[in-house]
């Protein structure tokens, strides 16, 4: 059974506070999630490679870019170059380079991810889900911080946990979106393997971030609870 791992969205964290809050959670969490926005899968802009790498020069905890862009061939070879642990593509753009894109991460020695949006079916990913990293489930539409949850998304996590399980496959299962005290149970109902922590769940709670953790984390032992 995988551990449960905990991934905050840099997008949300309070960038005046930035090694701060940096240097306190990398102690407490798994991964870092940096979302990158071009303007036109997404309408929104946000972060960057170059932020990676201010991330990098004073954290080791890995790396997880979630591309939310129309052409992620674009992107790849400048995540590649700065070492972002895990790359992690819409499946709804992967259609005829699906196969060139998870080689030549793979070849890099990095891990590969594909994300679904909402309203896409698993059946997309079938053909290749043998070979990811790691498989994020929207459980918001993409793009903005603070959307609405989308409780039908979360039957998607437990149908991936039943592929994983019939065929032996090793990829991780992710969350990404408004997970915080009102959804963490029934998320963990479903059971990812990862949760992405934005600003309802984590950044938002304190402007002390060893508070707003302690916090998050009360939280969700509480919804644990009321499951067990």
């Amino acid at each position: 059974m995988v551990k449960t791992q905990f991934s905050p969205s840099l997008m949300t964290m309070d960038l005046d506070k930035f090694k701060e809050q940096i240097t306190f959670l990398d102690q407490h969490v798994d991964s870092y999630h940096i979302d990158i926005m071009d303007g036109h899968y997404v309408p929104n802009i946000t972060l960057s490679p170059w932020f990676i790498e201010q991330v990098k020069k004073i954290s080791s905890v890995p790396i997880s870019t979630h591309l939310m862009v129309t052409h992620p061939t674009q992107w790849i070879d400048q995540l590649i170059k700065i070492r972002s642990e895990f790359i992690c593509v819409h499946a709804e753009v992967m259609n005829g380079i699906a196969y060139r894109l998870i080689n030549q991460v793979h070849n890099a020695d990095l891990k590969f991810g594909v994300v679904l949006n909402p309203e896409t079916k698993i059946d997309i990913i079938m053909p290749y889900i043998d070979l990811v990293d790691k498989v994020t489930i929207m459980t918001v539409d993409p793009g903005f911080a603070g959307e609405k949850f989308i409780d039908s998304t979360l039957e998607k996590i437990q149908e991936l946990r039943v592929i994983r399980d019939d065929n032996n496959y090793n990829y991780l299962i992710e969350m990404d979106g408004s997970s915080n005290k009102n959804t963490f149970e029934k998320i963990q109902k479903a059971g990812p393997d990862i949760y992405i922590l934005g600003r309802s769940g984590l950044f938002g709670l304190n402007e002390n971030i060893e508070k707003a953790w302690y916090e998050m984390l009360q939280d969700f032992n509480s919804a644990k609870q009321q499951i067990y």
